[in-house]
């Protein structure tokens, strides 16, 4: 799981991996994995190296790596 904070007030990388599962699957299984999205995972240091989450758009990537994309969605923080 990559997280993207669209709008940081500090340079944030474009994908931070904050969740990692590994599976295995048979030819044509599938399998539901869950990830608990938590404000940990979303603060940051700010300008003043204060701890925070800050409000605005974020983006979570799902995908088998960071090239590999396939699924996205995005939500508020307010």
């Amino acid at each position: 799981m990559y997280i993207h904070d669209l709008a940081a007030s500090v340079v944030r990388p474009i994908k931070e991996l904050k969740g990692f599962k590994r599976i295995t699957l048979k030819p044509d299984e599938s399998k539901t994995v869950t990830f608990k999205l938590t404000t940990e995972h979303l603060s940051m240091y700010d300008i003043n190296m204060n701890w925070i989450v800050e409000p605005g758009e974020f983006e979570v990537m799902i995908g088998s790596s960071s090239e590999d994309i396939r699924l996205r969605t995005n939500f508020n923080v307010e």
